[in-house]
């Protein structure tokens, strides 16, 4: 099947800013959950209005916990059919899911993306960082001299000579969106480890858990900033900042590159190539969750799951793509379980 009509008005959208406000009625798909998938999103649910005999999707935002949170309330039409992710459904979430009555939950990967570290385009030379001076930089407590003590980093250059001698200033992505948790375990956690501080850290604590969480811990003194908004805010804090570095998605970034410019991690550059190959180390893989027993009961709940992983959607000539989703390379197997309606 072939969808002409998307190339123009799909691709018009600024999705970052399109929120919809609760349908009237229940001829809609309702979609709730992570920011970072809400403008691909946007630009599916309007092509599949325009190209199908449904109603144009409701699509919301509000982060992959609060999406999940929703989509795990129950069963029935007072309830959202869809909840997109920027991290894979938790343990505890299946759980609650299942207490609640949604027993049938199929995981749909819709491609990848990467986190990246922006900061004003005229601004200070925040041009190449590694995991562990973020985690330097970020931490709520380091250990000295067989001691935690609060983080004395006041600058960047504090962290690092090569960094520029401006104070820290991260606006980094609130508690409920899943990028924090990318962002913790892909960043923190890892700068931790390899600066060897996690094993420091685990000879004071003497346990593994504590040592976890220590490592993970983000300072609360104002050099760090959770946004629990989506990434037009984070923008708006860096254009308030001149000295700010914000955490953003790639495809965010890559629409906004004549506001904002990109630091590489660990020496690599971020682009749809480094992701798509892994060697960008701050990518993860994209998800939204649908609710099988609602299909065949909203009206076009199917057709647009099929819709979203097409080839002409989120294939790698799409308008996915150009908006900056890395096409995944077994697209082809998400459009089986979709269309065979695979649980997990």
């Amino acid at each position: 099947m072939s969808f002409m009509k998307i190339a123009t008005s799909a691709l018009a959208i600024t999705a970052a800013t399109v929120t919809v406000a609760a349908a009237q009625g229940r001829d809609n798909v309702q979609i709730a959950g992570s920011s970072t998938v809400l403008p691909y999103a946007n630009i599916v649910a309007e092509a599949f209005g325009e190209n199908f005999d449904f109603p144009t999707p409701v699509v919301e935002s509000g982060g992959s916990s609060a999406g999940l949170k929703r989509f795990c309330e129950g069963v029935g039409e007072n309830t959202v059919d869809i909840a997109n992710a920027s991290r894979a459904i938790k343990d505890s979430e299946i759980e609650t899911c299942n207490a609640n009555g949604v027993t049938d939950i199929m995981e749909v990967r819709i491609g990848y993306d990467g986190i990246v570290f922006a900061s004003q385009i005229d601004g200070p030379a925040f041009t190449a960082f590694t995991e562990d001076q973020w985690y330097k930089a970020l931490a709520a407590e380091l250990p000295v001299d067989g001691k935690m003590v609060a983080n004395p980093n006041k600058t960047w250059a504090d962290v690092d000579a090569s960094l520029p001698a401006e104070d820290i200033m991260a606006f980094i992505p609130g508690t409920k969106h899943g990028t924090r948790e990318v962002f913790e375990v892909k960043v923190i956690e890892a700068g931790c480890e390899s600066s060897g501080n996690k094993e420091a850290i685990m000879a004071i604590t003497a346990d593994e858990d504590a040592t976890m969480t220590a490592c993970t811990a983000i300072r609360t003194d104002g050099a760090s900033v959770d946004i629990d908004g989506d990434y037009t805010e984070t923008l708006a804090r860096i254009d308030a900042n001149p000295n700010g570095v914000g955490v953003f998605g790639l495809s965010f970034y890559e629409n906004n590159t004549d506001k904002l410019k990109v630091a590489t991690m660990g020496g690599v550059a971020p682009s749809t190539e480094t992701i798509a190959s892994g060697d960008y180390p701050v990518s993860r893989p994209l998800f939204f969750y649908v609710k099988k027993q609602h299909i065949g009961v909203i009206p076009g709940l199917k057709e647009y799951t099929e819709f979203f992983v097409s080839d002409d959607m989120a294939g790698p000539d799409g308008p996915l793509a150009e908006y900056g989703l890395v096409s995944d390379p077994e697209l082809a197997a998400t459009q089986t379980a979709v269309a065979d309606e695979t649980t997990m």
